[in-house]
C-alpha cells in the first residue's frame, strides 16, 4: 500500500530554500571568520581559537533546550516555524556584527565583541532557527520517501549556496576595495538574502496538527508532560541519536578543515582564488548526488547500504586527495576531491529523514514524541562541529607560527597546513563510516514494529 503523500512539489522546493539562510551565515563563518580575523583585524589565531571553543560550551547547553522548548511550543503557526521565522532575525543581526569589529578599537575590545557576537550567534539564534528548520521534516510529513526528498532538496540549496559564497566571496571583497570596510559590506548583502529565503520557506509549508502525527492518539488523551532533564534522558538512551550526533559532528568537523582550505591555497598553492575552485569541485558533484540519493533509498529500500558505500568511495577519494596534494598536482587533486564529494552526498541528502526514523525508535521504545528535541543533534553538529573545527585550525596555525600576511610561510606552518586540509578530512570520513556500519536504526524499527 502506497504511503499517503503530503507536500506538492512546491513545498519542498520552498522548504528547501531555508537552507539558503542556514548557509549564508554557516559557509561565510566556516570560510572566512578565522582569515578575515587575523589577516584583516590583525587578532592572533590561537585565541580566536580558544574564544571559539569557550563558546561552544554555551552551545551544548542551548541545544537540547531549544529543542525541548520546540516540542512544548503551541501556536497557530505550529511548534517549530515561529522559532524559525524569528529566530533569524537574530542571526541576521549578529552575522553582521562579526563582520563590523572596529579595526583602530583596542584588541581586547576586539576579542571580546567577536565573543559576545559569536556566542549569540550560535548559541541563541541560530540554534532556535536551525532546529526549528529540521524539526520540519517530521512535522510537516509522516512519509519518509517525502521525507528523503525534503533531505536532498534542503541540501542541494545548501551546498549551491555554499558553493556561490566560497567561490565568489573572496573576488567580492576585492571589487569593495578589500579591507574592514568590504567584509562588513559583504555580511550585510548576505544577511539580507538570508533573511528573505529564510521567510519564503516558514511561509511555504504548514505543520500538521497532533492528531495527523500520531497515528493512535485519541482526542481526550492527556498530553505528556515532560522536563529539559526527562528529554535529555530520552536521548542519551537511544544510541542511534548518539551515533547520529557523533556523525553529525564528524561531518562538521570535515566542512570546517575543508574551509580552512584557503590557506592552504593561499600560502602552498600561490593562489587563494583557487579557493573557489575546489568549491566548485565539492559541491556540484554534491547536488548531482544529492539529486539521485532519493531514487537509491528507493531502489535499496533504505539508507544504510547506501550510506555506508557512499562513505567508503568518500573516504578513498580523500585519501587521492591526499596523495596528489603531495605530487603537487592540482588537477587530481580537483578530480578526487569530487570523487569524495559525490560519495559523501547521500548520506548529507538522508541525514534527515534517518532523523527522523531515530525519533521513531524513541516513540516506538518509550511511547514519547520528542522531534524538537531529537533534531537538536542537527545544531549541536553544526554549531560544535564547525565551531570546533575552526578553532582547532586557529590553534594548529598559532602553534606552527602562522604570520599574518607574509610572503611566505615557515616550513613548520606549511607542514601544519598539509595536516590541516589533506589528512584530517580523511581520518574524518574513516571515523564516520565506521559509525555508518552500526547504525541500523532502520532495522531495529522493523524488528519492534513486527512485535
Amino acid at each position: 500500500m502506497e504511503e499517503k503523500k503530503y507536500l506538492k512539489w512546491y513545498n519542498k522546493v520552498g522548504y528547501g530554500s531555508g537552507d539558503i539562510a542556514g548557509n549564508v551565515v554557516y559557509a561565510l563563518l566556516a570560510a572566512f571568520v578565522m582569515i578575515y580575523l587575523t589577516d584583516i583585524i590583525g587578532l592572533n589565531a590561537g585565541i580566536v581559537g580558544t574564544l571559539i571553543a569557550i563558546s561552544k560550551i554555551f552551545d551544548g547547553i542551548s541545544d537540547v533546550f531549544f529543542g525541548a522548548m520546540i516540542d512544548k511550543t503551541k501556536t497557530k503557526m505550529g511548534k517549530a516555524r515561529p522559532w524559525m521565522l524569528y529566530g533569524y532575525f537574530g542571526c541576521a543581526i549578529c552575522l553582521v556584527a562579526i563582520f563590523c569589529i572596529p579595526v583602530d578599537m583596542g584588541s581586547t575590545a576586539q576579542y571580546a565583541w567577536f565573543f559576545i557576537a559569536y556566542t549569540l550567534l550560535n548559541a541563541g539564534f541560530y540554534t532556535a532557527n536551525n532546529i526549528a528548520y529540521s524539526s520540519l521534516t517530521a512535522l510537516i510529513t509522516k512519509n519518509n520517501s517525502e521525507r528523503v526528498q525534503m533531505g536532498s532538496i534542503r541540501f542541494m540549496f545548501a551546498f549551491g549556496t555554499s558553493m556561490l559564497i566560497q567561490a565568489v566571496t573572496v573576488g567580492f571583497v576585492a571589487k569593495l576595495g578589500g579591507g574592514a570596510a568590504a567584509w562588513r559590506t559583504v555580511a550585510i548583502i548576505y544577511a539580507i538574502i538570508g533573511v528573505i529565503s529564510n521567510t519564503v520557506s516558514v511561509l511555504s509549508v504548514r505543520e500538521l496538527s497532533d492528531e495527523e502525527l500520531s497515528e493512535s492518539k485519541k482526542d481526550d488523551e492527556p498530553q505528556e508532560k515532560y522536563n529539559l532533564i526527562d528529554a535529555f534522558k530520552i536521548l542519551v538512551h537511544n544510541k542511534y541519536f548518539l551515533m547520529i550526533c557523533g556523525a553529525y559532528l564528524l561531518m562538521q568537523l570535515y566542512s570546517a578543515t575543508l574551509g580552512m582550505g584557503i590557506y592552504f591555497m593561499k600560502y602552498v598553492l600561490g593562489n587563494d582564488r583557487l579557493f573557489g575552485t575546489f568549491s566548485w569541485a565539492v559541491n556540484i558533484p554534491m547536488i548531482v548526488g544529492l539529486l539521485i540519493t532519493p531514487i537509491l533509498v528507493a531502489r535499496l529500500n533504505g539508507m544504510y547500504k547506501l550510506n555506508i558505500v557512499g562513505y567508503v568511495i568518500g573516504t578513498a577519494g580523500r585519501l587521492g586527495v591526499v596523495i596528489a596534494g603531495y605530487m603537487g598536482s592540482i588537477p587530481l587533486m580537483l578530480f578526487f576531491t569530487a570523487v569524495a564529494a559525490f560519495g559523501m552526498s547521500p548520506l548529507q541528502g538522508d541525514m534527515n529523514a534517518l532523523i527522523a526514523t531515530t525519533s521513531e525508535h524513541t516513540r516506538l521504545t518509550t511511547g514519547k514524541k520528542v522531534d524538537g528535541t531529537m533534531y537538536s543533534c542537527t545544531s549541536f553538529g553544526t554549531k560544535v562541529g564547525g565551531g570546533l573545527g575552526t578553532a582547532i585550525a586557529g590553534w594548529m596555525l598559532a602553534a606552527s607560527g602562522y604570520v599574518q600576511n607574509a610572503a611566505t610561510q615557515s616550513q613548520s606552518c606549511v607542514n601544519m597546513l598539509y595536516i590541516m586540509y589533506l589528512w584530517l578530512p580523511m581520518i574524518f570520513n574513516v571515523l564516520i563510516t565506521f559509525i555508518l556500519v552500526n547504525l541500523k536504526v532502520e532495522k531495529a524499527n522493523k524488528e519492534l514494529q513486527s512485535q
